[in-house]
């Protein structure tokens, strides 16, 4: 007989992974299932940014920043280790948006959403100081104002974890093949990375796929002729440092788009994002030539020192699944998110289109509201005020701890300490318990990166390759040879393989199991 739950959530990104965590602090039977690793499609592939989105104000989604505004405070309190505020810096531009216009939009963003503990704005002078000195002389007065950074696969994993501390069941490498009606549910047949299939019963589905929610609809549940979201394109461009202070960049460019300059894993600087409409399977997203050059032109246009597209240290490329409204241009398509119940399903089957990042657990609460509807409710809603997994901590907090966890190992370089507060918060007191000296570390495979680090990612986050580790869990391969990588993904490979030993996998459990 086939396991049972009572939600089952296709897509281990952002908002599958915030519904999943929603639903099982309810007290609903949860299982996730993610046909690749955690936050391996448009969730690691953002701009990083917590925020209202300054410029949808310009196509008056009025509504998306404000409650966007609303949660980028509430998220920063919930995980202060992996969040934290950023100023930005707007210079003037004579020749596109006039002064009166950016100060009204800044007006409004800061009061459309109860700002707190984020600054507001203000006017800066560009001619004298360290802000104008990297760009070039044309720009003498600009704006500056706040937003947040957020390690967003980060943000996707601490879900997944709180959502399997509260009982869910989480598949990783577990791809959807099959969706059947079945009595007043369905039977999902999921197919693991080694063919192995396996069917769980469901009295409610939650396709929360990205990109590929479509394909879901025509593949596993047979829907030919699905067409629901628009496929969007956005690419970033990550290069040496271009210059030394702490504050970011807004940049107008002449066809309406807008650049960031970010400072960016403390020697680097990232700049993006295109807008491109896409076609095709959405894993093979790639940064074209012209892409760079648009991305490398507009920050040129800005900086006193050239951008080249040569000057990349990496680039990184994601879609995203925009809710298809018909606007005309890539960049004028709502972000807002869409929750729509499948009509033609007779059991309750629910699509997720488009949202944003910020936006992510207010969308969860959304999507609970309508499964509270058709299966019942349970709990009341409960994360608005929920520190995800190490952050228990204040919005200050991370030189204080990182202050504590030096003297508790002087032995541990601090830069390696503060990385390691960044991103997993309290949560490294856990991972360095015990640990004397560098040795009880175990082997360092580059960057300040030991096997301790390692086993642990594989353990609690579902780390499974190298790739994992370096580009989603961490940014560590920013800083790694090839050499590194090949020394560390023979390790994980044993890792994974110790872990998979029958009776070896702690903390994980079947659908249909008793929650924990």
């Amino acid at each position: 007989m086939a396991q049972g739950c009572d939600i089952f959530v296709i897509g281990g990104g952002i908002n599958g992974c915030g519904i999943a965590r929603d639903a099982a602090g309810r007290g609903y039977d949860v299982c996730l299932a993610e046909m690749d690793d955690l936050a391996s499609g448009t969730s690691s592939g953002s701009t990083k940014l917590v925020h209202g989105g300054l410029r949808y104000l310009e196509f008056f989604e009025f509504r998306l920043v404000r409650e966007a505004l609303m949660e980028r405070e509430r998220l920063w309190a919930n995980a202060p280790h992996i969040i934290w505020p950023l100023r930005f810096v707007l210079p003037h531009h004579s020749g596109l948006r006039p002064a009166w216009m950016l100060r009204l939009g800044l007006f409004m963003y800061d009061h459309l959403g109860g700002r707190k503990n984020l600054p507001a704005t203000r006017t800066v002078d560009l001619a004298n100081g360290p802000l104008g000195e990297p760009l070039k002389q044309d720009y003498q007065r600009g704006f500056e104002y706040s937003d947040c950074w957020v390690d967003d696969a980060r943000l996707v994993v601490l879900n997944a974890r709180d959502a399997e501390n509260r009982g869910a069941e989480i598949l990783v490498r577990h791809k959807v093949v099959g969706l059947k009606p079945s009595g007043d549910g369905w039977q999902v047949t999921v197919r693991d990375a080694e063919g192995g299939e396996r069917t769980i019963a469901a009295r409610c589905v939650i396709n929360a796929a990205g990109p590929w929610v479509d394909e879901v609809l025509r593949g596993a549940a047979g829907r030919n002729g699905a067409h629901n979201v628009r496929l969007v394109k956005g690419s970033h461009v990550v290069v040496p440092k271009i210059y030394e202070h702490d504050r970011c960049y807004i940049f107008q460019n002449a066809d309406g788009r807008i650049l960031f300059a970010i400072p960016y894993e403390d020697d680097f600087t990232l700049l993006g994002t295109t807008d491109r409409d896409f076609e095709g399977d959405p894993a093979d997203a790639a940064i074209s030539d012209d892409e760079a050059a648009y991305i490398c032109n507009a920050a040129s246009e800005y900086f006193r020192k050239p951008v080249e597209a040569g000057d990349a240290v990496w680039t990184y490329s994601a879609v995203r699944p925009l809710y298809d409204d018909g606007a005309s241009k890539a960049q004028e398509a709502t972000r807002d998110y869409v929750i729509a119940r499948d009509e033609q399903a007779a059991s309750p089957l629910f699509n997720v289109f488009g949202g944003k990042i910020t936006t992510y657990r207010r969308l969860a609460e959304s999507m609970l509201e309508q499964v509270e509807d058709v299966i019942g409710a349970r709990g009341r809603p409960w994360t608005r005020d929920a520190a995800l997994p190490g952050g228990d901590m204040p919005l200050d907090g991370q030189a204080q701890l990182a202050d504590e966890l030096s003297r508790i190992f002087p032995w541990l370089a601090r830069e390696i300490i503060a990385r390691m507060v960044r991103q997993y918060g309290t949560d490294t007191r856990q991972m360095l318990s015990n640990a004397k000296s560098l040795g009880d570390l175990g082997e360092e495979f580059g960057a300040g990166l030991y096997a301790r680090e390692v086993e642990w990612l594989v353990t609690n986050e579902w780390a499974r390759t190298a790739e994992d580790i370096l580009w989603r869990r961490t940014k560590l391969g920013l800083r790694f040879s090839a050499s590194e990588t090949a020394r560390l993904e023979k390790f994980v490979h044993n890792a994974v393989k110790e872990l998979s030993a029958p009776g070896k996998e702690p903390g994980r459990r079947k659908a249909g199991d008793a929650a924990a």
